[in-house]
């Protein structure tokens, strides 16, 4: 009976970080992975997504969007943080769980002009973030959250790294994706990349690499996903541009789409037969490798961060990348039909990273949380 209230009554308020945009035609990663976890959430009806204004937000009815004002004398995030709260204390509801995504700073403020239970959700590395980077930040999260949510074993061990103590409301929630595809696809010979056009994704090396590598296969297509901003089809900076230029240079075999969504993402990734990877810095999750392997795309990648938990032997991991050990590799793949089938059949059949999975154990996590805080409080 306590359950069944709890699942009608309680509201879940998410909020977002304000470059996200939750929108059906410019989301990245952390809007992708919320939307993903609400197509399955039991709790569907009663979630607030609090974010930037967007034209086309995905859920609309379960969006609010808000127009940042300079008037509020706020950063950005904290404006996002104050209108929620306005929002949630104006309301008589006294069921409610805020979930803030990936701005650790927040969770003071937030917590001192709130009653209700906090969950943080970490999507990068949280000692590289504002609000989590000393060990003593990591604590005072620790003793203000709920629950702490990591996208990897890689994000939970940085953040419980000089914690002598393995707390238990600190988990790991993997990204979870939708599987579109009932068989597996037909595939053309095109090898992609998908990601921002910055140098810690390594989008330098795949075009180095497709300039060395594109004339010794011309039944080759190459292509190239991305821009230098997160949701933004607008390209700024001198290495996106000197990327994007090489990348065109090489001849009719490249094709560059700039950003797109994820619709369009996932019909490339379709019939793509190889995708690269070879990012610099160490990616917490990579959900373009998640999205990859739903969709039996065969898998070069950099063994660094939280990305070997996702491919584990399913792909080629590369330590140390650089140009000549991914040339290398690109080349052995593109030379051999029967590794290629074999790579792509594992990435296929060896895929768990479900959206409906992640977002049943997200639930089950807030049912825990609710019941808890709320029996106890």
């Amino acid at each position: 009976m306590l359950k069944h209230l709890h699942k009608k009554k309680m509201k879940i308020n998410i909020l977002l970080p304000h470059k996200e945009k939750f929108d059906k035609n410019k989301a990245s990663s952390v809007s992708i992975t919320v939307q993903n976890n609400m197509i399955h959430s039991k709790y569907l009806d009663h979630i607030k997504i609090f974010g930037q204004n967007v034209k086309s937000p995905f859920f609309k009815n379960n969006f609010v969007g808000l127009n940042y004002s300079f008037l509020s004398f706020k950063s950005k995030n904290k404006f996002l943080a104050h209108e929620m709260l306005k929002i949630i204390n104006n309301d008589d509801d006294n069921k409610q769980l805020i979930e803030i995504h990936n701005r650790p700073y927040l969770v003071n403020k937030i917590k001192e002009k709130n009653k209700f239970p906090i969950s943080l959700f970490f999507h990068n590395n949280p000692q590289n973030m504002k609000g989590s980077k000393s060990v003593e930040e990591r604590e005072n999260i620790l003793s203000k959250c709920t629950a702490i949510f990591c996208v990897s074993e890689y994000v939970k061990k940085k953040f419980l790294e000089g914690i002598n103590k393995n707390f238990k409301t600190v988990h790991v929630l993997h990204n979870g994706v939708e599987r579109k595809l009932k068989r597996f696809p037909i595939k053309k010979k095109e090898v992609l990349f998908v990601g921002r056009l910055v140098p810690e994704k390594g989008v330098d090396l795949y075009v180095d690499v497709i300039n060395e590598v594109a004339h010794k296969f011309p039944d080759w297509e190459f292509d190239l996903i991305g821009s230098s901003r997160l949701g933004d089809d607008k390209i700024k900076g001198s290495f996106a541009n000197n990327v994007i230029t090489k990348f065109k240079k090489i001849g009719n075999q490249t094709k560059f789409f700039g950003f797109q969504n994820q619709d369009f993402i996932q019909e490339k990734m379709k019939s793509a037969s190889i995708i690269i990877i070879p990012s610099k810095w160490e990616e917490p999750f990579g959900l373009v490798v998640a999205e990859a392997m739903s969709n039996g795309v065969g898998i070069i990648a950099s063994k660094i961060g939280g990305i070997p938990e996702i491919v584990r032997e399913n792909g080629i991991l590369i330590k140390d990348i650089n140009k000549s050990k991914l040339q290398n590799e690109l080349e052995k793949l593109l030379n051999n039909p029967r590794k290629r089938k074999i790579l792509q059949k594992l990435s296929w059949n060896n895929f768990e990273h479900y959206s409906k999975t992640s977002s049943e154990k997200l639930d089950n996590y807030r049912s825990r949380i609710l019941s808890s805080f709320f029996v106890n409080n």
